[in-house]
């Protein structure tokens, strides 16, 4: 079940549902024994790629490659630059970049119409429920897909 709460946005005044996540994120460890339960990998074999797969991911995309998992999706790098940029090709240098963001793409799949019909990593059978719980142990999705603690800014870490 996933579950939202009613948010108004500053910039129109108007009202809209926002997701909200519950509890603590779900561990490496608890995605180990899933993955060992429903395949023939070990729990600890499992768990020892997933410890290793985000430097793997980062070593990857820091050589200029983007990152595509087969029923996850593709990740890559973006970079954010300062000022205002510069008036000539020539001017444009590395020292402009301020900061570093991993995009996410989830992997789809289309129709004969080259329509979207299935997004990994979302679920057919979404159940949406307002959320009714203590706000304190949530947080809200942000527009553009970070995460917005309660009481704190969202922000994009570098």
């Amino acid at each position: 079940m996933a579950f939202y709460k009613k948010s108004k946005q500053k910039v129109n005044g108007k009202w809209y549902p926002r997701s909200v996540t519950v509890g603590k994120p779900v561990t490496t460890d608890e995605v180990a024994d899933r993955l060992a339960r429903i395949s023939t990998v070990s729990r600890g074999d499992t768990y020892a790629v997933l410890k290793e797969l985000g430097g793997v991911l980062g070593d990857c995309m820091a050589d200029g490659r983007t990152v595509k998992l087969d029923g996850v999706g593709t990740f890559y790098y973006t970079s954010a630059a300062n000022g205002q940029g510069v008036d000539t090709p020539e001017e444009v240098s590395a020292k402009q970049i301020t900061g570093v963001r991993v995009r996410f793409i989830p992997e789809t799949s289309r129709n004969s119409n080259n329509q979207v019909v299935t997004r990994s990593l979302i679920s057919d059978n979404i159940f949406w429920e307002e959320w009714g719980g203590n706000d304190k142990k949530t947080s809200g999705s942000t527009e553009d897909g970070g995460s917005e603690e309660e009481g704190g800014q969202s922000g994009n870490p570098l």
